[in-house]
């Protein structure tokens, strides 16, 4: 059964490296709320005129932002994707008038920093149109 939505802000990509109390709140998220079976992250950082929605199976790391700390670079969140899910996502969203399309692309850090916070095993699939 799917859960309500969650809205998390990722803050600055170096959420993952201070100790501040989203970090700690993100870490504590599925601890509190129970291991979902997929994750479904919509995210600002994608600029396309329709909804696009990612198929890759196995998602890459994407490190879409400059002049930050070099270990930020390094890092990789290398979760399971969710290509059937995303076709179900592709559908609704057709369904719902728009003209949404799948797309190989990966994760933003608009998703992978909260997420490696969230699920740092990556082992919960993900997929983000």
């Amino acid at each position: 059964m799917p859960r309500a939505p969650l809205f998390v802000s990722h803050g600055s990509p170096t959420l993952v490296l201070d100790d501040v109390p989203a970090r700690r709140a993100l870490a504590e998220l599925f601890a509190a709320s129970g291991k979902p079976s997929a994750i479904v992250v919509a995210s600002a950082h994608w600029t396309t005129r329709a909804p696009r929605v990612d198929n890759s199976s196995a998602p890459r790391t994407i490190h879409d932002f400059s002049g930050f700390a070099p270990e930020l670079y390094q890092m990789r969140y290398q979760a399971p994707g969710a290509p059937q899910l995303a076709e179900r996502v592709v559908d609704a969203l057709r369904t719902a008038g728009f003209e949404a399309e799948l797309e190989a692309r990966g994760l933003d850090h608009g998703a992978w920093v909260p997420l490696k916070l969230a699920a740092p095993l990556a082992d919960v699939p993900v997929l983000q149109p």
